[in-house]
């Protein structure tokens, strides 16, 4: 454009400056360099002006000046300025509707990237990257609001050790935008004290420009602010820049808070899996266990199928969470079945799920607990309950690693460890033709046997006590003491239900005993089901009565133990002989029909 003005006959230069506080940008120039200062006047006066060389006209709504050697008559001046003007704003308004359009179509494959990424740091970063492209910044980061701490934690933070920049949320520019939830922009010369020069001190990079504009979801929450550095090329940020930034920061705002829950809702899956894994505990110091622990912890984080045993009660699903919770799929679910508790007919439905209608109750489409297990494990408890048909179509699973729900015909591929728990003996059992060979071999890569509570000796005492102290936290109370005593019943008595059982009998005896100290009559009290299958419990007695009922019983059951033999008895119970006899006597039984040989 200066070209065609200069080719017009008696012009001998043209140049278009614009306004740039405290400088002038140079638009265009042809021919010998016009003065500023004549420019300074006219765009002041708001008509043109010469000197005798120079003519200088203001192009309206704008801050530029046109001035043209030599000088001119103001009328033509004044429309050559007009002409001048629409052609410039009419490109202007041309380059803004390409910027946008350009604009627009980044910013959509962007929040299409976006939308698809739940690592909230990768995502800040390519945000500012995208924001620096976008609008010629030289850098960029993302203040998110800590609202607990006060504090406005900016990433990415170059030169910042870290990548990351902690400012209190009243500190600076973005300070202000936060409390006020306007944008602001600060250029060279004009706001520049508003920049809080601390960490221009702390990395040594100077801060000229600035633009900065507020991060706030659709529901108005304020999630922090969305910061431009140096605007490459030019002074400072323009209007449009900033219009541009404000929508830009609206998708960003959508992704952020959809990260944020994502990581929170992470964050406290995670927490619950700690609280699973701390609350899984196998407690215990005799060799058995010790040797245990150190077999989980060897075999833990790989895929290897585990076959644990063990009779009831002695915690074989405790063995397997900790395998799951000691494995890098902990984060994942556990999902445990009782096979003995599934009838034949469902086993199928139960394991590998069903399709809607696919049997008469199958009101709608369920996923079996493979499925619900993916990535995770499944502890197939009491497998040496499954039913012959039932291990079949199981092993097929395991081998394929596929199900299919019932009634259905795709394959769904599933990822799962499988861990299974019996009280029989399946080795037995593969003799008797009652467990498939091959079953066998497949799930017993790794065995680990727990023994019984009465072959595990002082760890008996550490459970209870472990355990009293849990429940005797629960009902208020502090944890009643041992009784010498009542120490000799419990290491006597021969824990048929192993470790439920005891657990269950500390429960009680922290609801029921009232004592400071657990006695004989006590655990009289609270005894389990004698061998007749009666409890004292059901016979409704005085608690003396009681005490009396259950020493009879105790006695008698060690004397059986014994083979009649009172001299052996009376050793098992930690008494002398003759005092077995007169404590006999004293109940009421009779000792004349029993053996010392």
């Amino acid at each position: 454009m200066a070209q065609a003005i200069v080719d017009q006959p008696g012009v001998e230069a043209v140049t278009l400056l614009r306004a740039a506080p405290p400088d002038w940008e140079v638009l265009a120039a042809v021919g010998k360099t016009a003065p500023v200062e004549l420019a300074a006047e006219a765009l002041d006066a708001g008509r043109t002006r010469d000197d005798g060389e120079w003519s200088a006209a203001p192009l309206a709504g704008v801050s530029d000046v046109l001035l043209v050697r030599p000088a001119v008559a103001d009328d033509d001046l004044s429309s050559l300025a007009g002409l001048v003007g629409h052609c410039l704003s009419a490109a202007r308004k041309l380059q803004l509707l390409e910027g946008e359009a350009e604009r627009a179509s980044t910013l959509l494959e962007l929040v299409h990237q976006w939308r698809r990424s739940n690592d909230l740091q990768q995502l800040l970063q390519d945000m500012a990257d995208a924001a620096c492209r976008l609008f010629d910044s030289d850098r960029a980061s993302i203040f998110l609001w800590d609202r607990k701490s006060a504090t406005l934690v900016g990433r990415p933070a170059i030169g910042i050790e870290g990548g990351e920049l902690r400012v209190p949320d009243n500190s600076g520019v973005v300070g202000e935008v936060l409390a006020s939830g306007e944008p602001m922009r600060v250029s060279p010369g004009h706001d520049a004290n508003a920049i809080d020069r601390t960490t221009d001190e702390r990395t040594g990079y100077r801060t000229r420009s600035l633009l900065a504009v507020p991060l706030v979801t659709a529901e108005q929450d304020k999630l922090g602010v969305f910061e431009l550095i140096n605007k490459r090329g030019r002074p400072g940020f323009s209007a449009e820049d900033q219009q541009g930034l404000i929508e830009f920061a609206e998708h960003a705002s959508a992704a952020l808070a959809a990260t944020q829950e994502f990581e929170t809702l992470l964050e406290r899956h995670e927490q619950y899996v700690q609280q699973q894994f701390a609350g899984v505990e196998l407690v215990g110091e005799c060799p058995a266990i010790q040797a245990l622990r150190s077999t989980i912890q060897r075999v833990a984080d790989t895929d290897l199928s585990v076959l644990i045993l063990g009779e009831n009660g002695c915690g074989k699903e405790v063995v397997a969470r900790l395998l799951h919770y000691n494995s890098s799929r902990r984060s994942a679910p556990f999902v445990a079945v009782n096979c003995a508790a599934i009838a034949e007919t469902l086993l199928e439905s139960e394991l590998f799920g069903h399709e809607k209608g696919a049997f008469t109750d199958a009101r709608e489409t369920r996923p079996g607990k493979f499925e619900l297990a993916d990535g995770g494990a499944l502890l197939l408890d009491e497998i040496g309950d499954m039913s012959l048909s039932g291990q079949a179509k199981l092993l097929r699973a395991l081998e394929e690693r596929k199900v299919v729900r019932v009634g259905g015909s795709v394959e769904i591929p599933t990822n799962v460890r499988v861990l299974a728990a019996t009280n029989q003996d399946l080795a037995k059992l593969v003799r008797e033709k009652r467990f498939r060979e091959d079953l066998y071999f497949r799930l017993n890569v790794v065995t680990l046997e727990l023994p019984p509570l009465r072959q595990r000796g002082d760890d008996l005492m550490l459970l209870a006590d472990n355990f009293l102290k849990q429940f005797c936290r629960a009902a208020g109370r502090p944890a009643p003491k041992w009784t010498a005593e009542s120490r000799k019943l419990m290491a006597a008595h021969r824990w048929p239900g192993n470790v439920r059982e005891l657990r269950n009998m500390m429960e009680r005896l922290a609801y029921l005993s009232t004592g400071e100290k657990i006695e004989a009559g006590d655990l009289a009290f609270i005894a389990a089901p004698n061998a007749g299958g009666e409890s004292l419990l059901d016979l409704g007695l005085p608690l003396s009565q009681a005490t009396e009922e259950f020493q009879r019983r105790y006695i008698t059951g060690a004397i059986e133990e014994s083979r009649g033999n009172v001299s052996e008895a009376a050793k098992r119970l930690g008494v002398y002989r003759t005092n077995l006899y007169r404590k006999m006597n004293s109940l009421g039984m009779s000792g004349d029909d029993r053996s010392d040989e």
